[in-house]
């Protein structure tokens, strides 16, 4: 990992096209300015993170939900196709 000391005002440079500028310096934080191309994603770490965790939670909840179903056709209960109304829904009758 290369670290570096910048002053407000101060930039680095990353290969040709990528430039970061110290931009102001607070207390415990800075603020920097990234101008990159379009296509170069730029991303906060504890975002990406929180954003894994939570689809993570989501394939688990539907696997669980998945589990549940399997257990019920196993078990021989009988699923009606009618919605409240009464009505047969279009695909159904397949």
């Amino acid at each position: 990992m290369l670290v570096l000391t910048r002053k407000v005002g101060e930039q680095i440079l990353i290969g040709d096209d990528i430039v970061i500028t110290v931009l102001d310096s607070r207390g415990d934080g800075i603020r920097i300015g990234i101008d990159a191309p379009r296509g170069v994603r730029i991303q906060r770490e504890e975002v990406l993170r929180a954003v894994v965790e939570a689809n993570l939670a989501a394939a688990a909840a539907d696997s669980e939900g998945a589990d549940a179903l399997r257990a019920l056709l196993q078990s021989g209960a009988v699923v009606s196709t009618e919605d409240s109304t009464g009505a047969t829904p279009p695909d159904a009758s397949q």
